[in-house]
Order: C-alpha cells, then structure tokens, then sequence
C-alpha cells in the first residue's frame, strides 16, 4: 500500500535493505552454527559478527550478548532470582518502575510477592525519592527501569537511578529496546548492570532479541535449559538469518543517528503544533526529555479506538500505545501510573516516526487530524 503513512514505528519497523540482505544470505548457508566443520563455522562467523555489531553499538564486550527470540525472552532471562549484587549474595526481590512494559511488569522468575513498583511522576518519569524509600530497610534488590517509555518517549534517569541502586547494594536492569537507534545508549555510560534490547524496533527482523550484561555480572540462571548455546546462558540452535539482520540492522542504526535524529525531531516538533491547533488536545510528556520521534497526544471527548480507526480510513498507520495486546485497544496503564483519569487514558493516541518519514506524511497527518478532530470531538 504504498499510498499509506506509517507512523507505527514504535510498534515495529520496517526491515532495513541491509538487515534483508544479510538475511538472504544466511538463509543460502546450511550449516548449524554449533558445528565444527566449514559449514558449521560459516554460520558460527554470521553469528559473531553480529553479536560484535550489537556490543560495539551499546559500549558492551562481545561475550556479554545474549541472544534470544524476543525483547520479552530477554526481559525474563535478565529478571533472575539468581543474579548476586555487589555484596555477593543473591538479590532477593525485584523492583519495577509502574510504566514498564509488560514483559517486565510480569516479573520474569520472581515469586509475585518478591515485586515491588516504584512511583512515576506526572510527567512520566521515574521518581527517584521513591526509588531510594523502596531500597530502604529489604533485602537487595534488582530494579528494572526502562531507558525511554514506548508510549510517551519520556527518558528515564537511567544513570542516576543505577548510582541509587548501586549505593542500596543492588543491580540495575534497563529495558532499552525502545532507545537503540534513536538515542545514543552505552551499557557502561549508564551504569547498567543488564539491557535489552530486540532487532525489530531498529530496523531488524522480528523474532530476535538481546540481552547484554555488564563485565563480571555472576549468577545469570537461563530460562531455556538442555544446550550450551549462547555461551551456556541460553539453550536451542540460534536463529542465524535472524541474528545476522539484527548485526545489519544495528550496524546501519549507529552510523545513521545523530542525522537521523535530527530529522525525526524537527517532524515530531512540526507535527506536534499541528495536533495543538485542535483546541484542548494535549501532548503527554512534553516537558520532559523525550525519544526524538513519539509523540503520545489526546483532546477532550477522543476516544483511541474510534480514533486509530479513522486514522487507518485515512490511510494513516497510529496507535493506542503499546502493541502488545493481541490487536487490543486498551486504557493505558502508563498514563494511569502518571496519574491521569482512565477518561483521558482511554483517548490516548500514540505517533512514531522512522528513518522514511518525510515532512509530505506529516502533512497528511495533520490534514486527517483537522478533519478527524472536527468530526469526533464534535460527535
């Protein structure tokens, strides 16, 4: 539908040139990467170069990626009772920010009554004083906070947050799925002592993901038992066509982001003036620091699904938010953790751009919005 506006892509991105054409070669090779012979190892080399690509990409050693099927296999391989903080000893609880996704609120390996949640602000940012009363007076802990929220693209305090968890005894894990390609990420930078991250939301193909630890992180137990792949952290033959389009696909992503960032910012700034000029509509976030292309707005009276619909009418791809729901729209739990009124989560819509949008679709957008603005607020 090459007449259609895609402004999805938070939720998936295309796939990149580069990433498919690494895939289509990987697919010519028949050897299993666990394999000592020629063909073997010619799959094992697709396998590490891109596993080098991935850590160049976000300051980590090559022996530290992990990769896994999904963002949501890596959360939960990296959410592990196992894990031993500083001191030594096993974390004994695990503490997640209210506005992650939900692979993480679910709590990977830990026992439910082992999770606490830790407070956001209005704004949508992790509140830090809420953090450190949470660390006070319990065992050490793991606390996973996101490097930048799918929905808002509000940023997260992600390196102030790990010095609080580090002072506390504890290990700091960032799901930085939604960061990579849009903003500079650095595993050491950030203090980090885990991060996710997965191939399709930079361009990758969909069902790989990653999860990179820190130097010297000890007591990782794999969800997937029965093979020594991945280093023995994760068990089943790896998905080398995959594997190789994500290193294509990171590889491109770093080379291109600081011009692509720019570019996305100067559309998500036109396009929000654009959504403003309907009286009352409100855009989440923005007096925060924010992810250079998501744009999560809503005015008086929108109701989402009414209005992802008659965007779609109009030849436009939007959102409601997440689009891990199975197809469902659904009240946003991260504007109820900011504490706004489930009237007003339920009329949230969310805009990505990409590395393609070009200020010709913005102007598309904003003509469906007057149009649909004028009709369903009216309504």
């Amino acid at each position: 539908m090459p007449d259609r506006v895609y402004l999805d892509w938070n939720a998936t991105t295309p796939l990149r040139p580069e990433a498919r054409t690494a895939m289509l070669a990987a697919w010519d090779l028949i050897g299993n990467p666990s394999s000592v012979h020629a063909e073997g190892r010619e799959a094992r080399r697709l396998v590490e170069e891109a596993r080098a690509a991935l850590a160049a990409a976000v300051g980590a050693l090559a022996r530290n990626v992990i990769f896994t099927s999904a963002g949501t296999e890596a959360n939960a391989l990296a959410l592990s009772p196992g894990l031993r903080g500083p001191s030594g000893g096993p974390v004994g609880r695990l503490l997640v920010s209210a506005i992650e996704h939900a692979s993480v609120l679910a709590g990977g390996r830990f026992p439910s009554d082992k999770i606490g949640q830790i407070r956001v602000t209005r704004s949508g940012v992790v509140d830090l004083d809420h953090l450190k009363a949470q660390l006070k007076g319990g065992p050490s802990a793991l606390v996973s906070i996101m490097a930048a929220n799918n929905e808002t693209g509000a940023l997260q305090p992600v390196a102030e947050a790990a010095r609080i968890v580090h002072e506390a005894g504890g290990l700091l894990h960032v799901d930085a799925i939604q960061a990579l390609g849009k903003i500079p990420f650095d595993i050491k930078a950030m203090c980090a002592d885990l991060a996710t991250f997965s191939a399709h939301k930079v361009g990758g193909p969909k069902g790989v993901g990653a999860l990179v630890v820190a130097e010297g992180l000890v007591g990782l137990e794999p969800v997937l038992r029965g093979g020594g792949q991945e280093l023995n952290r994760r068990a089943g033959t790896e998905n080398v066509a995959g594997i190789a389009g994500f290193g294509a696909a990171v590889t491109t992503a770093a080379q291109a982001l600081p011009e692509l960032a720019e570019h996305m910012a100067t559309l998500r700034n036109r396009l929000e003036n654009g959504i403003r000029a309907i009286e009352g509509a409100t855009v989440f976030s923005d007096d925060v620091e924010r992810l250079p292309n998501t744009v999560l707005f809503t005015a008086p009276g929108l109701k989402a699904e009414t209005a992802v619909i008659g965007f779609d009418l109009e030849g436009i791809a939007v959102s409601s938010g997440s689009a891990c729901s199975s197809g469902k729209v659904q009240p946003s739990h991260v504007l109820s953790a900011m504490g706004f009124e489930p009237a007003v989560a339920q009329g949230a819509v969310r805009l990505s751009l990409g590395w393609s949008t070009e200020p010709d679709d913005i102007n598309r957008v904003l003509e469906a919005w007057r149009k649909l603005g004028n009709t369903l607020l009216r309504a």
